[in-house]
């Protein structure tokens, strides 16, 4: 398998990505009654549910490094040879990871093999398009590359419910695209490097340009402004949770 994206590119993943607690709490619902839980593609700890007993399992071990004392153990492993039997888990979660799988179909059905109850994954449409889509249309492509079709989760985990995930706009988690309501944010070099997309698009800079003068210019809050009366947006991020 292929070296973990993360110990390059997660060197500040901490600090940037602190879990939204409003996002916590639907994952937490989704996990039902589950004592013992399996945390995929776990990095610093975000999104575990306290009182559980949480296994973590990361490829990085910068990622690792990064988790807080008092964190869940982590094993360093990947998504697709899990090293657990069957049935080990009352439930297995895996939290905005799916795209950096070599093997998508393969990690979804080893999540399904190791859980007993229900698999929470919280994961992107590919074919939502949000606002910074339109200054950076190579970000939809990027996500139609890397993120699985929306259908394609019930092939590899069987029946599933699916729920939008609305993003508050003063979202704590530093998503990509967690600043729809601060649009300025994404002129902030260090932000950007809290989302993996950013460092796949070294091109970005004209889109970023053309942002920065909407911004300023006024142009941006005239098309988008309306958003802003909102207090969380469906961006496109989606729960699946197995029945």
């Amino acid at each position: 398998m292929p070296d973990p994206a993360y110990d390059t590119i997660g060197l500040n993943y901490a600090d940037l990505r602190r879990p939204d607690p409003r996002i916590a709490a639907l994952i937490e619902c989704a996990l039902g009654g589950a004592e013992t839980v399996l945390n995929v593609g776990a990095g610093t700890g975000s999104y575990e549910p306290s009182g559980r007993s949480v296994t973590a399992l990361e490829p990085s071990a910068t990622m690792i490094a990064q988790r807080p004392v008092g964190a869940a153990p982590a094993i360093q492993g990947h998504a697709e040879a899990l090293p657990f039997p069957d049935d080990s888990f009352d439930a297995a979660m895996a939290v905005l990871t799916v795209h950096h799988w070599s093997d998508q179909p393969q990690g979804l059905r080893e999540l399904r093999r190791v859980a007993r109850g229900p698999v929470a994954v919280l994961t992107f449409d590919p074919l939502a398009r949000p606002w910074l889509t339109d200054y950076l249309p190579e970000l939809s492509v990027l996500d139609e590359a890397q993120m699985p079709a929306i259908g394609d989760y019930a092939r590899h985990l069987g029946p599933v419910d699916i729920q939008p995930v609305p993003v508050p706009r003063d979202c704590s988690d530093g998503f990509l695209y967690a600043y729809w309501a601060r649009p300025a944010a994404y002129l902030d070099p260090r932000i950007r490097t809290g989302s993996s997309s950013f460092w796949k698009l070294p091109a970005a800079q004209a889109g970023l340009a053309r942002l920065e003068r909407d911004l300023a210019s006024g142009a941006w809050h005239e098309r988008y402004g309306h958003l802003l009366e909102q207090d969380a947006l469906d961006v496109g991020y989606r729960l699946i949770v197995t029945r």
